[in-house]
């Protein structure tokens, strides 16, 4: 546990420096596919310490990881809108809600996928598999420019990215479902 929380601290304050934000922050896809992931790492890093910081906390509000699901959905759904990318870049108040939202995400990740039944676990899978497909065929098919910061093949290269991610957790399926368990 203690480990996990010094490399969530360290990777926190690498994050935040202003030049590795300038340069996540500088290509499209690794602004939405690296730094956005990482900064939910840094949540999942330090989740174990907040949870047994505040265990009260976490066993009320999130008995059986429902709750925490509904918000990691909600607040990472708001991060793949092409507005929310142009704002964190724009507005300093959306680029601090970013550093904060997306670690709590993590935190809450942490907490409630083991609560969360398997039919939970398998429902959200299936939705971001359904959101990476989609967001993919809106960036590379969309015949305008979505985000104002970055440029249309920029936008495109990200509209890939998700794409071959929803390919992967369909591999993933394919993988788990011809798989046999019965002899592990």
């Amino acid at each position: 546990m203690r480990k996990l929380t010094i490399y969530g601290i360290v990777l926190y304050i690498f994050m935040i420096f202003p030049i590795s934000i300038q340069l996540m922050e500088k290509i499209m896809v690794v602004h939405m596919l690296i730094q956005l992931p990482l900064l939910i790492l840094v949540g999942w890093l330090l989740g174990t310490f907040a949870i047994k910081k505040y265990p009260l906390l976490f066993s009320k509000w999130n008995q059986n990881g429902i709750p925490g699901m509904i918000l990691v959905v909600f607040i990472t759904t708001y991060w793949m809108f092409p507005r929310a990318m142009d704002e964190s870049l724009s507005l300093w108040y959306v680029e601090l809600f970013k550093f904060t939202s997306l670690p709590f995400v993590g935190v809450l990740l942490k907490d409630s996928w083991w609560k969360i039944k398997t039919i939970g676990k398998s429902f959200v899978f299936l939705n971001y598999l359904s959101m990476f497909a989609l967001m993919g065929w809106l960036y590379v098919d969309s015949p305008i420019q979505l985000c104002n910061n970055y440029l249309e093949t920029e936008q495109k290269m990200l509209g890939v990215g998700f794409l071959l991610i929803s390919g992967l957790m369909i591999f993933y399926i394919i993988q788990i479902a011809f798989t046999d368990k019965t002899k592990q």
